[in-house]
């Protein structure tokens, strides 16, 4: 660990030496601020330096979080800024002038204003749209969306551009696996299923953004080979005693709903915030398989099966922020959950020499209850160390998980004509486990002169998982431990990563250089076999990005990263789990991590037209398959280490201002993916297909205060590994309208008018034939009310990047 930490410190001193680039002319400073409509510091505002002369455009930029803008110009004579963000008015600055004796031009603060127009009486407000582009990511604002209302986490990701969630809840970004999802910039080191049981139960009430970051910087953990998803929570945006309450009542087939509460209370030196929701869900799930186990002679089988889970769920965050002075705050944060559920399913197997004829069946019927707890604990502080903006932020997390699944199995083995082949099996599982997770790390950011910036930082994190499975049989009627299936996994993982990222500013070229080291350690312990996989390596990841002003409406931007994915903690767990004898899951302790590099290249027009394309290839590609088990002729899904992945995208983002009361937002993303391994149990795999994905937002304005929104999407058949996915599409509908003075909204919704979303796939492995048919319950019409109360005079609870947030991604909840 010491030494670790010796030499990040050697790569980032002789890495981020400023002087690589220094000028030496002498250059004026630019500053101002720019305010939103209520008088808060307004980021990601276009603003744009002027010649008063001829009005040319000198240099462009963009607001920081705190609403700064800043520019390095050299020319004497009088200049002047245009500030624009769509919804509101552009400001346009008095003019200054830039002397010899005058070297620092500060225009001090301006303030927005939002667009609107009387029309009768009738105001139409100028709202912000479902999607925004920023300079490093596109922005979907979910606290405005009529559609989203009701929704949980998961649900609402499907309808982010370039997103997609397939039958078993894998997330991809721009047709690629392998997504980082971050919640307020945290990593969550939990497991994929997990963090789709955590979305699920996170419900779109509680969200106030959704960040995609297809190609970070050096400030980021190297994990996630198609980029990050950020998840923004709402936070308060009032002082003094304030709040908000939500509740939302849903029905499909089955009923759900969901209600929570949201204070905040902020004095000068103090600000203590909370929130807690609940939720109550039941949903329905439907699958088919057909498919042909190879033999002599040849079985065909004919699975059909109905799943029923019911789910509640408590999630809380509390927390403090104490401002010792001007400059120094410390804060503490808790957060966790606490959530139960069951699930039923009932699966008949048709068993026989044709899919004509059947000569035995199988009746699986299970009963699966689960308890998943975790907390997590952050503590925080963050110092302004001088005036140009330097700060040091520092994070200490702690977390603790704990699961347990429980799993009643029955199964019938029965002739064709009724009679039971063999008595009826019982078989039954408990699964305990725990996680724990410790990190560190600490952030400082620096301006080395006026042109350039440093950003340097070093985190640890210590992963412990411990799983025991505990499988029985119930034999004479007494049940009685299965040593074919019982074990214990424990996985212990260390990562220490140092990053500095150096940033220059040109006239009109940004150009930011990066480089992330990490060191892994791991090691992962089949008990009850005494099988260890134990590893350690080194890794080193550069970033470069290049912004490009070509002038006031026209910008390019190029990036580059190199980046890594470790297998997730359920992935390596080598347990088997049986939906029946023909049908079963199990992990894969010996998967490597693999590594991806991306290029990207994008275009704006206006500030709002956004083209990009991307290019990536990862070697030792982790993917999910499913395979045949001759042996047991079942078929099996698993994770395995492919040779590589290719792919290529491109994204195409439209706003469109159809009428005043009209507005919509069109993303197209196509994309070529391509896999190879040569030996892929026993059988090469090759496949490669061009697909696209098309998402369109209607948004309109019926009267004062009153909103309706319909979307819809559609995704073209997709070859991913081993699988070869139909096409998916859906619309959704949605209305909204503000009461009691803007301090309540009515939302209602329905998901998928047509009941069209669903899932089919076959096989694109050789030799193996299937046919999976797969149908949620999607068709869902949901009520939503919300209430905010309380002052309006000061700023919210300050978000902070905890340093458990890409551990937390890899659990179940």
């Amino acid at each position: 660990m010491k030494n670790f930490y010796k030499i990040a410190l050697i790569v980032i001193a002789v890495f981020s030496s400023g002087s690589i680039f220094a000028q030496t002319t002498t250059k004026a400073n630019v500053t101002g601020i720019i305010l939103d409509e209520n008088k808060k510091p307004a980021d990601y505002v276009t603003v744009v330096l002027l010649k008063a002369a001829d009005s040319s455009v000198v240099k462009t930029a963009l607001t920081d979080q705190n609403g700064l803008f800043g520019f390095s110009i050299s020319a004497k004579g009088d200049y002047f800024y245009k500030a624009s963000n769509m919804g509101y008015k552009t400001i346009k600055s008095k003019t200054v002038a830039l002397t010899d004796e005058n070297q620092k031009i500060d225009f001090g603060s301006a303030q927005l204003v939002s667009t609107s127009q009387n029309l009768k009486e009738v105001t139409v407000a100028v709202t912000k749209p479902l999607i925004e582009r920023k300079m490093d990511k596109v922005v979907m604002n979910v606290s405005g969306s009529a559609v989203m209302t009701g929704s949980n986490a998961l649900e609402v990701l499907q309808k982010a551009p370039g997103v997609s969630v397939d039958q078993n809840d894998n997330i991809s970004m721009q047709g690629k696996q392998g997504v980082l999802i971050q919640l307020d910039g945290k990593q969550t080191y939990m497991s994929n299923a997990d963090v789709a049981n955590l979305l699920r139960n996170m419900q779109s009430s509680e969200i106030e953004t959704i960040e995609l970051i297809t190609n970070p910087s050096s400030k980021y953990d190297a994990s996630g080979n198609s980029g990050i998803i950020n998840i923004k929570t709402k936070k308060s945006k009032n002082g003094g005693t304030n709040g908000s309450v939500n509740a939302m009542a849903g029905y499909g087939k089955n009923f759900r709903g969901n209600a929570g509460l949201n204070l905040n209370h902020r004095t000068q030196k103090l600000n203590l915030f909370g929130n807690y929701n609940y939720g109550n869900s039941e949903r329905e799930n439907l699958i088919t398989i057909d498919r042909i186990s190879n033999g002599t002679p040849d079985t065909y089988f004919m699975q059909s099966g109905v799943s029923r889970r019911k789910q509640q769920n408590n999630n809380f965050k509390a927390g403090l922020d104490y401002f010792i002075d001007k400059k120094n705050t410390i804060g503490l944060l808790v957060n966790g959950y606490f959530n139960h559920g069951t699930e039923a399913s009932m699966n008949n197997t048709l068993i026989g020499p044709s899919f004509q004829k059947v000569d035995s069946t199988l009746v699986s019927n299970s009963l699966q209850t689960n308890k998943y707890n975790n907390i997590a604990y952050n503590l925080n502080y963050k110092s302004v160390l001088d005036t140009a903006g330097s700060e040091l932020s520092v994070d200490v997390d702690y977390s603790k998980y704990n699961g347990n699944d429980g799993s009643d199995y029955e199964n019938d083995y029965l002739f064709a004509n009724g009679n039971r082949i063999r008595p009826v099996i019982y078989t039954r599982n408990n699964t305990p486990s725990i996680i724990d997770i410790k990190a560190f790390k600490a952030d400082y950011n620096v301006s080395l002169s006026k042109s350039v910036k440093l950003e340097a930082g070093v985190k640890s994190s210590w992963v412990k998982t411990d799983n025991d499975l505990q499988a029985q049989e119930l034999i004479n009627n007494i049940w009685q431990n299965d040593v074919r299936r019982s074990n214990q996994f424990i996985y212990n993982e260390n990562v220490n990563a140092a990053y500095t990222n150096i940033n220059k500013q040109f006239k009109n070229t940004s150009v930011q250089l990066g480089l992330r080291m990490e060191q892994t350690n791991s090691k992962g312990n089949l008990i009850t076999t005494n099988t260890i996989v134990e590893r350690s390596y080194w890794d080193f990841f550069p970033t470069l990005f290049v912004q490009q002003t070509l002038n006031k409406n026209n910008q390019m931007g190029f990036s580059y990263s190199r980046r890594i994915d470790r297998p997730s903690y359920d992935a390596l767990n080598p347990f088997i789990y049986y939906l029946d004898q023909y049908t079963y899951s199990k992990g894969n302790p010996f998967l490597k991590p693999q590594y991806t590099n991306n290029v990207e290249l994008s275009y704006t027009f206006m500030q709002k037209y956004m083209l990009s394309v991307g290019y990536s290839r990862t070697t030792d590609v982790i993917t999910e398959v499913l395979l045949p088990d001759a042996a047991q002729k079942a078929l099996y899904q698993t994770n395995e280490n492919l040779a590589k992945n290719t792919s290529y995208n491109a994204n195409l983002n439209v706003p469109v201002k159809v009428a005043k009361w009209w507005s919509m937002n069109n993303n197209l993303n196509v994309f070529y993916l391509s896999f190879e391994a040569p030996d892929l149990a026993g059988a090469a795999l090759k496949t490669g297909k061009t697909s696209f994905q098309f998402k369109s937002q209607q948004s309109f304005t019926i009267v004062n205060g009153f909103t309706a929104e319909l979307n819809g999407s559609y995704e073209s058949p997709l070859d991913y590994g081993t699988l070869s996915i139909k096409s998916r599409y859906s619309i959704d509908a949605g209305l909204s309208k503000s009461l009691m003075d803007k301090k309540a909204s009515l939302k209602l919704a329905l998901s998928d008018v047509f009941n069209t979303y669903k899932n089919d796939l076959s096989s694109g492995y050789p030799g193996l034939k299937y046919d999976v048919h797969q149908k949620n319950e999607s068709q869902i019409g949901r009520i939503s009310f919300t209430y905010r109360f309380g002052k309006n005079e000061i700023k919210p609870a300050r978000r902070r990047s905890t340093g458990t947030e890409s551990e937390q991604g890899r659990m179940k909840n």
